[in-house]
């Protein structure tokens, strides 16, 4: 029996595509790097296009002292109890009284309000971190967490600022106090440094979502900074250094020109003045806010100046916790317990409430 022509045109075709898959089939048998080099590229590609995509972080902490991570918690649970009850005590006291309506009270009330924004930030993270096994944190986490901590940070060094020319003005012109220190310029400084704080954490934050990751990146610290996720980074981070050193240079050195600027006129005022008296009344006036000053800016230098070592991480981590952790519920309690005004407008709602009951 013969073949008909259509019959073996057919027959040839199927042996074609036989051999053809035989031969794909030998290719993926005897080079089995090849699809592992293609997805290679693949990936090398997807990270290009998406530096920080999918990218995690694991925050350190106390990880390696595992005997101390319920007393931390408990410690930690307990400071920033104190510090929301606190920051928003000050907040609520300064704005039903009106015998608190002054500048310095304004100020104050920012800065308590900053400070229960930055422990907001920071310390729910540590506490989950104190109790949990998984520390990771997403990388668009990160990067607000850092946004969120670099904008209140930055308010609050020029609010101290703020509260400096404060009582330079209260303490040297007196009798001008009220008219320079008026509701126009108050607003005025305290949307400044909002504003300013802003910008600077936007230019970080811009700058560190442009950096390329790997997959292993560890945080040996409490929370997100600008230091610790350059170091995890794959990128040059020359740009970025320089960009973050010039803009907190400035940050720190123009505060600091204002504060002691304006310390050195209200220390020169008060040795002119004859009376005890005067002196001793102009410098409890300003004493609860040098004390904040002194607390604040003492911990940041600390932080920079402190030698790169291992033993030196522990004393850095210690200070980040006591610079992001203690200093916000230190502050209202530096300026509750030496501004009498605010001590008397809190002893009369207690006394009110109690009568009440």
């Amino acid at each position: 029996m013969t073949m008909s022509q259509t019959e073996i045109k057919l027959m040839e075709e199927f042996k074609k595509l036989a051999h053809e898959a035989l031969k794909e089939l030998s290719l993926c048998l005897l080079k089995p790097t090849q699809s592992r080099k293609i997805s290679s590229q693949a990936k090398t590609i997807w990270n290009q296009e998406n530096p920080s995509g999918g990218v995690t972080f694991i925050l350190l902490g106390s990880s390696e002292y595992l005997e101390l991570q319920l007393p931390l918690f408990l410690g930690f649970l307990t400071i920033y109890m104190v510090t929301v009850v606190g920051k928003l005590g000050v907040v609520l006291i300064i704005k039903v009284s009106p015998r608190l309506h002054t500048p310095m009270c304004f100020f104050l009330s920012h800065l308590s309000f900053v400070d229960f924004c930055y422990s907001a930030v920071v310390t729910p993270k540590l506490l989950e971190n104190s109790v949990v096994e998984d520390r990771t944190i997403s990388f668009p986490g990160c990067t607000m967490q850092f946004f969120f901590a670099c904008t209140f940070v930055v308010t609050e060094t020029f609010i101290l600022a703020g509260m400096a020319y404060d009582c330079f003005v209260a303490v040297c012109k007196p009798l001008f106090y009220t008219v320079v220190m008026s509701q126009k310029l108050c607003s005025l400084l305290v949307g400044t440094t909002y504003s300013w704080g802003i910008v600077c954490s936007l230019t970080l934050t811009y700058l560190l979502s442009e950096l390329s990751l790997g997959e292993n990146n560890i945080i040996n610290n409490f929370f997100c900074e600008t230091a610790t996720i350059v170091a995890a980074s794959c990128s040059d981070p020359y740009i970025s250094q320089e960009i973050t050193l010039v803009t907190t240079t400035f940050n720190e050195i123009s505060s600091l020109m204002v504060i002691l600027t304006s310390y050195a006129f209200i220390f020169a005022t008060v040795m002119r003045m004859h009376s005890t008296e005067g002196c001793l009344r102009d410098f409890s006036t300003c004493a609860s806010h040098l004390t904040a000053i002194t607390i604040f800016y003492g911990t940041i230098l600390f932080l920079y100046c402190v030698p790169n070592s291992k033993s030196s991480w522990l004393m850095v981590k210690a200070h980040s916790v006591f610079y992001t952790v203690v200093i916000p519920m230190l502050n209202p309690l530096i300026y509750s317990l030496r501004n009498k005004d605010v001590k008397e407008t809190v002893r009369k709602i207690v006394n009110s409430k109690l009568s009440c009951q």
